[in-house]
């Protein structure tokens, strides 16, 4: 009997000790560059240009993590989270995501779409009444009405500034399930341009003045479409209507759901849309160019002074215990771990450590290019766009490294990942700068590809 408690002690003493060194939710597998492909050397380039970066005052702080073949290879900070009280930029820091909320309410979509509730060609109004009927600006669209044949009017450059009488004719087609996955639906995001229809977007306070995600989605119903749903490709508020739903399909409140069904099953322990109060402390300070910082036109502002200063109280209300609007479009906080955890459950074609959250058949579908003819935005050339990414359709004419294939996309304040699936690499590159106006992202994965030997 002693000899059986003293094995059951020392069983338990180890178990203890073991404790500290088990793998936790967020822990991935590490691996030595070389052992995947990657030169240490080469990678010391990437942290000695970010440590120069934050020298010469482009970021205040930042975070890098790199992962090949499944395995953990580069986890980099640089800088401080919180410059004005001194707190270092560390791994666990917590971030505002914004787009990068994109794909993760994409998902969410194509989950409920692999369980049958929909299909992607039908039209979102269908299931959200708020926006039957929409009707297209004439001023933006054009102003003949579609013909037999399809064709109509040339639209109009984003950058009208004359305010128009509020005209407007019957849409093409209205808004599918799938067009507002890959921004096709003819909505807009107030923001970018200064037309009729980003006018009423800001007028009705439909970026920064929404209670809940059925308000959002009952004030956008009121304002005509920008463009004809199918006929251009323009970054919207596509993806907060997802969100309303994925609530309406599912009969969950928008958060519910992606805890349930995405965040705790990934272990994603750090992903919300509020931060909550145990965990201010980790939260990075959001920077702006001077001048810029104490409203929302930070997101408009073209400022180019390189001193950067705390944000205003705007950069974080929304992102406060107590906040209500879950903006699947670019609402959610998020740490390096966790997107990577994400990042990686999607470059195995929808699972990770058992947890299986997409078929490989519904990954490889998001990933193509469902643009067809029609030109991607931004001035990007070489490259198209998925269902919630943006997806590289030729290299060489994108003009970056990297390979055919790879999907990615970007938040406001310089976040920015991407997946390689020739290469079996993503990045994750996570930075508090509004607006974002520097190349970091792009110099993280030139430097990282860079660093590629085998």
């Amino acid at each position: 009997m002693l000899k059986a408690r003293t094995k059951l002690l020392l069983v338990l003493l180890l178990l203890v000790v073991a404790a500290p060194l088990a793998a936790t939710g967020n822990d991935l597998q590490k691996a030595q560059p070389e052992d995947v492909g990657l030169s240490t050397e080469r990678l010391d380039r990437l942290s000695k240009h970010m440590s120069s970066r934050v020298e010469d005052g482009t970021m205040v702080g930042g975070l890098a993590m790199i992962a090949r073949k499944g395995k953990v290879v580069y986890s980099e900070t640089w800088g401080q989270r919180d410059r004005e009280a001194g707190q270092p930029m560390t791994m666990d820091t917590i971030f505002r995501i914004y787009s990068m909320s994109k794909p993760i309410t994409s998902v969410a979509v194509m989950m409920l779409y692999e369980e049958g509730h929909f299909f992607l060609n039908d039209p979102v109004a269908k299931y959200i009444p708020e926006l039957a009927d929409l009707r297209v600006a004439v001023s933006t669209a054009g102003g003949t009405a579609p013909a037999v044949d399809g064709t109509r009017a040339a639209p109009q450059p984003d950058n009208v500034t004359d305010v128009p009488s509020g005209e407007t004719r019957e849409a093409l087609r209205q808004p599918t399930i799938r067009d507002l996955l890959r921004h096709t639906g003819g909505f807009s995001y107030g923001v970018f341009g200064n037309t009729e229809v980003d006018q009423a977007y800001r007028n009705a306070g439909l970026l920064f003045m929404n209670p809940n995600l059925e308000d959002f989605v009952a004030k956008l119903g009121k304002i005509p479409l920008q463009y004809d749903p199918g006929t251009r490709w323009h970054y919207s508020v596509a993806t907060d209507v997802l969100g309303r739903l994925v609530e309406v399909v599912s009969g969950k409140n928008f958060e519910e759901f992606l805890d349930e069904r995405i965040f705790t099953p990934l272990a994603m322990d750090d992903t919300s849309f509020t931060v909550p109060m145990n965990k201010t402390d980790r939260f990075a300070v959001l920077y702006a160019p001077k001048g810029t910082q104490e409203s929302e036109n930070a997101f408009l502002s073209r400022n180019q002074s390189k001193e950067l200063v705390p944000s205003g109280e705007f950069a974080n209300r929304n992102f406060q215990e107590g906040a209500t609007f879950q903006s699947g479009g670019g609402g959610l906080v998020s740490t390096a771990s966790d997107y990577m955890r994400f990042s990686q459950m999607l470059l195995n074609g929808g699972a990770l450590e058992g947890q299986r959250i997409l078929s490989t058949k519904s990954v490889e579908h998001m990933s193509r290019n469902h643009l067809g003819d029609i030109p991607m935005g931004f001035g990007r050339t070489g490259t198209g766009f998925g269902l919630g990414f943006g997806v590289v359709l030729d290299v060489g004419v994108a003009g970056e490294l990297g390979s055919d294939g790879e999907y990615n996309w970007g938040g406001a304040a310089g976040t920015r990942f991407w997946i390689d699936p020739e290469e079996e690499i993503i990045g994750v590159f996570m930075v508090q700068s509004l607006p974002h106006q520097t190349t970091l992202g792009a110099e993280f994965k030139t430097l990282t590809y860079q660093a590629l030997i085998d």
